[in-house]
């Protein structure tokens, strides 16, 4: 009897959710898919995402509907967003930042406070010239046709709500993202 328990918790346990075991995302902005992946092995895809407006690349102001490429982190998970969950990153990163000083985008106080808050695996600073608020996120009550036909975004990744309830399963807070 003992033996059948164990075996039915093992079984319970091994669907369970998989938060925590060290995945991470690739988000390809050309093949508009993630990927979840758990070392170098993909263990799920999820495709047919929308990015910003402005397409991917570096952004260079608050505003400007690009979705950045680099290398982030979740930072925060809104279960109850208007866009059914929001996976908050922690962008603006030390290369936005750095990137940002030398063009002018920033002075060097702001730069210094995005540094520290990602050295200390904080949320940066929400509110400087850069933007942010940059996240991957469901449809909440918007047209799937519209999230089927373009990018549609700010700058955020977005996903069907039945995509981003799937994804839910993998993300946790402090989990990496690289966007490419």
């Amino acid at each position: 009897m003992l033996r059948i328990c164990l075996w039915l918790l093992n079984v319970f346990f091994a669907g369970a959710a998989v938060a925590g075991e060290d995945f991470w995302l690739l988000v390809d902005t050309e093949a508009l898919k993630i990927e979840v992946k758990k070392g170098e092995q993909t263990v799920d895809t999820i495709d047919n995402i929308a990015i910003g407006r402005g397409g991917a690349g570096y952004k260079t102001h608050r505003g400007d509907d690009i979705t950045p490429f680099g290398d982030y982190r979740i930072g925060w998970v809104g279960e109850r967003s208007n866009f059914r969950r929001f996976f908050g990153l922690t962008y603006p990163n030390i290369q936005d930042a750095r990137t940002a000083l030398i063009k002018g985008i920033v002075n060097k106080e702001t730069y210094a406070r995005i540094v520290e808050a990602n050295e200390s695996r904080r949320i940066p600073p929400q509110n400087t010239p850069l933007g942010g608020q940059i996240g991957i996120h469901g449809l909440g009550a918007a047209d799937e046709k519209i999230h089927r036909s373009m990018n549609w975004t700010h700058g955020c990744i977005a996903m069907t709500n039945t995509q981003i309830d799937h994804l839910s399963r993998y993300v946790e807070p402090g989990m990496v993202v690289k966007i490419k």
